[in-house]
């Protein structure tokens, strides 16, 4: 259930949409054991998915920078 394959294929959004799916349902206390513990493994991937989402962008983010005059220019991304 948590083929990364398949997860590496996700959007952010569709990644975060199953995520809180997830996180749903182990709220409920519904699911039994095995299932509860096969979405947890799940949605753990999700999150590492969805971080790694999210680190990429903030990435380009921080690359767009205000130039003289108000001109707007990209800086590559250094890594400390």
């Amino acid at each position: 259930m948590t083929d990364a394959t398949d997860i590496a294929a996700l959007s952010f959004e569709q990644a975060l949409a199953q995520l809180e799916s997830i996180v749903a349902e182990l709220e409920s206390g519904k699911a039994e054991l095995e299932r509860s513990v096969d979405v947890y493994k799940r949605g753990a991937a999700l999150k590492a998915h969805c971080e790694a989402k999210l680190r990429a962008a903030q990435l380009q983010v921080e690359k767009i920078i205000l130039g003289p005059a108000g001109a707007i220019g990209v800086e590559p991304a250094t890594f400390t």
